[in-house]
């Protein structure tokens, strides 16, 4: 049995981990029967969004750990605790949470920079030859902590972000919806997810090709 860990960002599209992104992560390992260990980190969220009105809520503060726990049904690891030696691979769900909590991208543009534990979790992933899999805009994630590598990524086809991407030291190839792209030297798997879907199928038919191919490199 193959053991992923999940890696969140809190819960819900605009300010934390895309929900369908994860749910549709979970099921797919879930029936490749892997093993699922849900992890976030411990930290407060930039800010909070009204996912009703797309609006910033001023004054509200929430836990990027505690909020990813609803998707995950309250069982998740904190990303400090996080053991990689009990894990074969990693999954980064997108959502902008990716942007805000776990990067300052939507804030520092090209300019920007992995949080300290996500990009040495990489790292070390990447040190201990795991695979890893990346979804929608979380690659970006991948291009900060491992772009001196020359890692190939996909977010789809957007060239603002695929600039951005670049500018960290790593490739960008562009992907339809339903593609992913293997970088079988760095063992990392991308797929464009809601960069480009405009359904929930869409982004399953990825997702689903993303877990495949992770687990093969596991």
């Amino acid at each position: 049995m193959k053991k992923v860990a999940v890696i969140l960002s809190g819960c819900g599209v605009y300010d934390g981990s895309e929900i369908n992104e994860t749910v549709l992560t979970l099921l797919a390992l879930a029936r490749a029967g892997a093993e699922v260990t849900c992890s976030a980190p411990d930290i407060s969220q930039t800010h909070v969004i009204n996912h009703l009105k797309g609006t910033i809520d001023e004054g509200a503060e929430r836990n990027t750990l505690e909020e990813a726990a609803r998707i995950s049904r309250g069982e998740i690891t904190p990303l400090t605790a996080l053991d990689l030696k009990k894990q074969d691979a990693i999954i980064f769900v997108g959502g902008f949470g990716v942007a805000k909590n776990l990067s300052n991208l939507a804030f520092e543009g090209s300019a920007y920079e992995a949080i300290p534990e996500v990009s040495t979790l990489i790292q070390q992933a990447h040190a201990n030859k795991k695979a890893q899999g990346f979804i929608c805009i979380a690659p970006v994630l991948a291009a900060a902590a491992l772009g001196d590598q020359n890692v190939r990524l996909t977010i789809g086809n957007d060239s603002e972000t695929a600039a951005t991407i670049e500018s960290q030291g790593a490739r960008h190839v562009n992907c339809p919806v339903d593609g992913i792209v293997i970088d079988e030297t760095h063992r990392i798997v991308t797929t464009p997810a809601y960069m480009l879907a405009s359904n929930i199928l869409e982004a399953e038919a990825g997702i689903n090709k993303l877990v495949t191919e992770v687990l093969k490199l596991a």
